[in-house]
């Protein structure tokens, strides 16, 4: 029997998944994080992308974050998100128009705090569009 460890996903609104797993993949700001039961304790900022999680049986699940922090102990990972949702219910249109107003707005900003504010709305659509991408070329293969 393969070893696991118990993950919380959480949103600002609710928890979004917690249960057994036995790996969780996500997007740490220093790079794709993979982290496997008794892993070391660790603390890092998450960039907005897919947090995929492998449950017992080798079942995998996504979850796209906007970023956020994680926090790791030997048996227990718990992910904390302002936005979090279930990857297949990422709504690729509104990512789109998402993005294309965060372009719109990066060519017309007045003011430094418009221009991270549209570069910051921009990575997080592209992160969106990305996680849906990941999820098709999944379900294909």
């Amino acid at each position: 029997m393969a070893m696991t460890m118990h993950i919380d996903i959480v949103s600002a609104e609710a928890e979004i998944f917690s249960g057994t797993v036995e790996v969780v993949v996500a997007p740490a700001i220093m790079g794709e994080v993979g982290i496997y039961p008794r892993h070391t304790q660790m603390l890092t900022p998450l960039k907005p992308g897919e947090v995929r999680v492998t449950k017992q049986g080798g079942e995998e699940e996504s979850f796209y974050v906007s970023g956020g922090m994680m926090e790791v102990q030997p048996h227990c990972v718990t992910v904390l998100s302002d936005t979090c949702v279930r990857a297949h219910d990422l709504d690729e249109a509104a990512a789109e128009e998402a993005k294309r107003r965060a372009e719109d707005a990066l060519e017309n900003q007045r003011s430094d705090f418009e221009y991270a504010r549209a570069k910051a709305e921009l990575a997080e659509a592209v992160a969106q569009l990305r996680t849906i991408q990941k999820i098709r070329k999944g379900q294909k293969g």
